[in-house]
């Protein structure tokens, strides 16, 4: 009888294609040989690995959903596998690549005008100009119809004013996606980050997300020119759509995190010799272990279909905030197992668990917290909105 891989127990491999495998391959040896050496290091000091972004540009993963411009052009699944691997690095260069990528480049590409697309895609896809997406707000959290920027006209211009909050890659950012109220609904600014009156203050003393930046966005009375404003879209369902590119990303991504942290515990109980004999020979810990390959194949089934959906145009929002509510917890609830499997040393950035442990509390919560994506599928199984 064959011997079956721990990480992927259902085969799901196979179910990928050639190119989807090989593309798996080269982001999960980027990860092993460049990523993994700096990113305990990097979360103890508070730093974002700034020096990979050439090496992650050069692969063609910013962007690398989108055709044209200097874009791969890859399928829904090949994303979601860069994801994956992204984040069983860390969730911090998932994020940084999910935000540029899926909240930054995706609304040029998707409601920009051409100019604006020749002019910003090519260099984002380089990774020449970095973006952030300025949607959240101090006051409104999971409310975004909350929004109290605003955007008034002024001849040519728009003159911006408000405050963003908990902004990824808010101080590394060359233009920032900003969405405000005007007089004709909720629509989308390119704001080049050096405009005067254009902010940013990065977020310190965080315990999650230390690899990763995060800021604050203040606006006051910051110019921005008519051919800056994304044409193609008004209203909510802008950024919205953005967050569901984004929101599919992370249904892959802690899929990652959970791998890595399972594969440490495998090899951490089968060397730990307590009385007498292997951690892993005791029955307690082999029912956890059984139970965390369990749940990470569950959570490799619904985003092997979720992309397969994705790619035939047919995927819904709930379907999305199911998976993502299902596999963040998922990828939560093992990393936290499997720090305390660790014992003493779980603590310890020697060990990954507690990174990723960290690092999934704010995973849990951004793009839509775990409650909101519960109401979501609650809405769609009643016909009710409980918001």
């Amino acid at each position: 009888m064959r011997k079956l891989n721990s990480t992927d127990l259902f085969d799901i491999d196979e179910q990928l294609t050639d190119e989807e495998r090989m593309i798996r391959d080269s982001v999960a040896r980027f990860v092993d040989d460049k990523a993994l050496p700096l990113m305990a290091e990097c979360f103890d000091e508070g730093r974002f690995p700034a020096e990979l972004v050439p090496d992650i540009a050069e692969m063609g993963l910013l962007g690398s959903s989108l055709e044209g411009y200097g874009c791969a052009g890859l399928n829904a699944v090949s994303y979601g596998l860069i994801c994956q691997e992204l984040e069983r690095g860390d969730s911090g260069l998932r994020s940084f690549v999910s935000v540029q990528s899926s909240l930054c480049m995706y609304p040029i590409h998707a409601f920009g005008s051409e100019e604006q697309k020749q002019r910003w895609l090519p260099d984002m896809a380089a990774g020449k100009v970095i973006g952030c997406f300025g949607l959240t707000e101090p006051h409104g959290g999971s409310d975004p119809s909350n929004m109290k920027t605003h955007a008034r006209r002024d001849g040519d211009d728009w003159v911006l004013n408000g405050a963003k909050m908990w902004i990824t890659n808010g101080n590394l950012a060359q233009i920032a996606i900003v969405w405000a109220r005007t007089e004709d609904g909720i629509q989308g600014f390119i704001v080049e980050t050096d405009s005067p009156g254009f902010e940013a203050r990065e977020v310190k003393a965080k315990m999650s997300l230390r690899a990763s930046v995060t800021s604050e966005l203040y606006l006051d009375n910051v110019r921005v020119p008519e051919g800056n404003r994304l044409p193609g879209v008004k209203g909510l369902k802008g950024p919205l759509s953005c967050l569901s590119q984004a929101r599919y990303g992370i249904t892959w991504g802690p899929i990652g995190s959970a791998i890595a942290c399972l594969s440490e515990a495998l090899t951490y109980t089968a060397d730990r010799e307590l009385f007498g004999r292997p951690l892993a020979a005791n029955q307690a810990v082999q029912i956890r272990l059984a139970d965390m390959a369990l749940r990470i194949t569950q959570a490799q089934l619904m985003a092997l279909r979720l992309g397969r959906l994705k790619d035939e145009g047919r995927v819904h929002p709930t379907q999305i905030s199911m998976a993502k509510w299902n596999n963040v917890r998922m990828a939560l609830d093992i990393a936290r197992d499997c720090r305390d499997l660790l014992g003493g040393s779980g603590i310890t950035l020697e060990y990954v668990a507690i990174r990723h442990m960290l690092n999934l509390e704010s995973v849990i919560t951004y793009e839509g917290t775990e409650t909101v994506h519960q109401l979501v599928v609650g809405r769609e199984l009643t016909g009710l909105s409980a918001f």
